[in-house]
Parts: C-alpha cells; structure tokens; sequence
C-alpha cells in the first residue's frame, strides 16, 4: 500500500489525502456516532460498501493514524475498530462539512438512506 505522505500544496491538500474516497468519512461517522465497531458492524452500517473497498479503507485509516484495530485472540477472531485522537480531531473538523451537506440535502429535497442523520 503507497504511503501518503506528500508533498502537499496545502493543509486541505494534506487533509484530503486522508479522507479521499466515499467511505472514510462514513466510517469516521460511524465509529463517532457509536462508537467501537466490529467489521460486520461497520459493512451493515455503510450501504454499499464491498468488503474489499472497507477493507482496503479501514487498513489506510489504520496506517494513517484515524481509527485504531484490535484483535483479540478468540475462536473466531473478534476485530474491533476505534477512533484514535486524531480520528475524532479530523471528524470534529469535518462537521461544518456535514452540516453544509445537510443543508444541501434539505434545500435540493434529496433522498437520505435510512434514519442517516449525519
């Protein structure tokens, strides 16, 4: 897996790099809004996801410090993700997005999966 690390043209370049792609916010979201997940869990909660794109995802977020992975040795194994500090820090910084997304969502009248209130 290519390492993010730069070089960047700016802090929202850098922000970005990290949070590229349709599922990572999602995931962030996620673990933010209820907190530990197992990877069954978090596959049921983001509709449409593949197992490989939330793998390959959560294994990025993993390397880039957003969401911690702990494995806990049982028969079947039991995985469970969690925000890291700095996962919390960057959806903290991401809810002014969601909330212009909201707005959007109720000024252009669009379709909303669920009970999603993100």
């Amino acid at each position: 897996m290519a390492s993010r690390k730069g070089p960047y043209v700016c802090g929202i370049d850098a922000a970005l790099d990290v949070v590229s792609g349709k599922w990572k916010g999602l995931v962030l979201w996620e673990l933010n809004a209820h907190g530990t997940r197992r990877y069954a869990e978090l596959r049921r909660a983001l509709h449409g996801v593949s197992e490989k794109m939330l793998t390959q995802h959560l294994r990025q977020m993993e390397q880039d410090g957003l969401i911690s992975r702990t494995v806990y040795p049982e028969v079947p194994p039991r995985v469970e993700y969690t925000l890291t500090e700095a996962g919390a820090a960057l959806n903290e910084a991401l809810q002014p997005l969601g909330e212009w997304g909201r707005g959007r969502i109720r000024r252009e009248e669009l379709d909303v999966v669920g009970d999603a209130a993100g």
